[in-house]
């Protein structure tokens, strides 16, 4: 008889687990997502490195369309105040075969991962209310007064994840970086001062810019990261990111930080966006053997390192490998090699979020003058990049 697994969440991480279950005819799976439909309008852009791209092209990715997304060639440095460019990386060195590094809407990426199920393959309006665990079944109860039982619980609905709060039977909140993310969408026209074929960082006092390209279609992904204080009371209060004007109020607060060239990217980017960041407080494993948490559902890391979403895709991909294992003991296989991946990548994430946002000009120079040594040094860039970027 096959195994059921419940997915628990239609994200980057769900889609790719159930599009991976497809292969193991031992499993049939159902995906539960609390909202009633998929979001495929938010534009606003990801980062996929090599160690990602190579799992997803296992599902057909390399078929995706060749407008729909980017391969940079190159990281390129700036300092903030003057578009003084300090270096570049070489990104492509990480390439292998087919698998590039690339660039894409998040809305592209979820559409081309969802239309492979069938209608009953996604249930949408499937809120939790309560989970039973025997040793070998687990019971879920939703809102809705319908139920499952199923061998196996994936649960994949992200950083504020409602089911890992009802599993571990108390509000698990996430941790307000300090920092807020302003995105936009550029079109190709709208800035000449950088090199549109890379992706462009630019360092300022307590914060940082990110622009690159998202497809073929002229279309850049911008994102401001700027340290900000922000209350309890704005933190909780989701209306608040919504409402463009707090977002313009944000905007015009920077701008006497910022030089003209980059007040004209702001004023020209589409759909300008605030929200707060957060990261995981910790990592917590269950205690049922067989419930298992994926992507931002078990840890959440700055987006410094831009691995946010090829996380997310590689803990799928490591779950779905050691459930094809006989003999293993999945639990401990699945947490041990996750665990010890997810610090690697908050380690690294948190090191770039304090190089990035340093204020020092002393600090400033001595970080630029080292980052020129180091972007063209192979033994660190193996070491720092290509351990993560070229997964073993």
């Amino acid at each position: 008889m096959k195994k059921k697994i419940a997915i628990i969440g239609a994200g980057i991480s769900g889609l790719v687990f159930g599009n991976l279950l497809k292969k193991n005819s031992k499993y049939q799976y159902v995906i539960y997502e609390k909202n009633n439909f998929l979001n495929l309008e938010e534009n606003y852009g990801l980062q996929l490195a090599p160690n990602s791209v190579s799992i997803l092209n296992t599902i057909d990715f390399q078929d995706l369309g060749i407008d729909e997304k980017y391969n940079p060639e190159k990281i390129d440095f700036y300092a903030l105040n003057n578009n003084y460019k300090i270096c570049d990386l070489d990104i492509t060195q990480f390439n292998y075969e087919d698998v590039n590094y690339t660039s894409l809407k998040r809305s592209s990426l979820i559409k081309f991962l969802s239309e492979t199920f069938l209608s009953d393959d996604i249930q949408f309006n499937k809120i939790i209310k309560k989970i039973n665990c025997s040793e070998s079944k687990i019971e879920i109860l939703f809102q809705d007064n319908s139920f499952d039982i199923v061998d196996y619980l994936v649960i994949s609905d992200g950083i504020f994840s409602p089911t890992k709060s009802i599993l571990f039977k108390k509000n698990i909140k996430a941790n307000y970086t300090g920092s807020l993310a302003i995105r936009g969408i550029l079109k190709k026209e709208n800035f000449n001062f950088f090199n549109k074929k890379n992706i462009s960082i630019l360092f300022g006092p307590n914060f940082h810019l990110v622009i690159y390209p998202l497809n073929k279609k002229n279309e850049f992904n911008l994102i401001f990261i700027i340290k900000k204080n922000l209350s309890e009371e704005v933190l909780s209060n989701y209306n608040y990111f919504k409402d463009k004007s707090n977002t313009g109020k944000i905007i015009n607060d920077l701008k006497f930080k910022i030089n003209k060239n980059v007040k004209n990217l702001l004023n020209n980017a589409e759909n300008l966006r605030s929200f707060p960041i957060f990261s995981s407080d910790k990592i917590r494993e269950p205690n049922q053997k067989n419930i298992f948490m994926l992507g931002d559902a078990l840890f959440a890391s700055p987006p410094t390192f831009a691995q946010g979403a090829s996380q997310s895709i590689e803990s799928a991909y490591e779950l779905f490998k050691v459930l094809g294992e006989s003999n293993a003991d999945i639990f401990k296989k699945y947490y041990i090699n996750r665990i010890k991946r997810i610090k690697i990548v908050n380690q690294r994430s948190k090191l770039n979020y304090f190089m990035f946002h340093l204020s020092n000009p002393v600090l400033v120079l001595l970080r630029n003058t080292v980052l020129k040594v180091l972007v063209s040094n192979k033994i660190f860039l193996n070491k720092y990049l290509g351990e993560i970027y070229i997964k073993k």
